[in-house]
């Protein structure tokens, strides 16, 4: 396998970006206020409710309008098109921890963290890999088009411009200088839109790795899957990541009361308002067929 150098050059650059956030010069209140609303519309939002419980697993229905809503808001975290990265995390349920998983930490922490993004054999290559496994998904002409000349990535710079432009004219229209200006702007791309990336990259990135190693276990699962309530915490309830392998279906991660799950809280709210049905809870019958299994491989015999 060959490393793949746009990858790595937007691994980078991303990074750099982000990195500014250390400097005073890109500071603003208003950039930090950004970043936290944007860890929760663009990654749980985003990420968890719309490309992972909705548009991957099917886990509830909701009027197409709103899903794809989420999916521009999934588009915006980079984390490839809707289509890719469903296809991706089915490819992983299939053959979780196995030899054909894309991102296993059995080869490395590294590569399941992120070494994988790297370096992709053929058979991850988006027009094979989403022919196989999403096929669903492009028989919608909006998810074709996101992925087509990576338009999902375009709509995503295309919202750190926007919050540079809107900071630059909000700072403007308010008497600031035009530096004082440039620096509200930039404040509120490299807070709003690199940092708040990077960190949903990363949060992301640990339910494939962390939650794959350390933790427990609710499930007696034929993978490696851990709960973990770190990444649970960080990730809006993606590291209940054992309950999730034991049941992919299930709108809800967290299964045990104390287990929060942000992501599934904001479902019910779509559910009060009338804006998620058929929602697929966990199944009864599945838990209790791994607790019976795991029970039956600890009696004496």
């Amino acid at each position: 396998m060959k490393i793949k150098n746009d990858a790595l050059g937007g691994f980078l650059v991303g990074h750099l970006i982000a990195a500014l956030a250390i400097f005073p010069w890109f500071f603003s209140w208003t950039g930090v206020a950004l970043f936290a609303v944007g860890i929760y519309v663009f990654g749980v939002l985003g990420i968890n409710i719309g490309y992972h419980r909705l548009i991957t697993h099917r886990s509830f229905s909701c009027p197409l309008w709103l899903e794809h809503a989420f999916a521009i808001l999934g588009t915006c975290s980079l984390q490839f098109s809707p289509a890719f990265w469903a296809a991706i995390h089915r490819r992983h349920h299939h053959f979780a921890d196995d030899e054909q998983d894309p991102h296993s930490p059995v080869v490395s922490f590294f590569w399941a963290h992120f070494g994988w993004l790297l370096a992709r054999p053929a058979d991850m290559r988006p027009g094979p890999l989403t022919e196989r496994y999403a096929k669903d998904l492009l028989r919608d002409t909006f998810y074709a088009w996101l992925g087509r000349r990576k338009n999902w990535m375009k709509l995503a710079f295309l919202s750190w411009a926007a919050f540079f432009v809107a900071g630059l004219g909000v700072a403007a229209l308010s008497g600031a200088s035009m530096p004082g200006a440039i620096q509200f702007g930039s404040s509120l791309l490299v807070w709003g839109g690199a940092l708040r990336t990077v960190v949903v990259w990363h949060t992301t990135w640990s339910v494939n790795s962390v939650t794959h190693i350390w933790g427990y276990r609710n499930y007696d699962t034929p993978d490696s899957s851990r709960n973990n309530a770190i990444v649970a915490l960080l990730a809006g309830g993606e590291g209940w990541h054992n309950n999730h392998h034991a049941d992919p279906g299930s709108a809800r991660h967290g299964h045990n009361w104390w287990e929060f799950d942000l992501s599934w809280l904001t479902v019910r709210v779509l559910m009060l308002l009338g804006l998620a049905t058929n929602v697929v809870l966990p199944s009864t019958h599945r838990v209790a067929m791994f607790n019976a299994h795991a029970k039956s491989r600890q009696t004496p015999v």
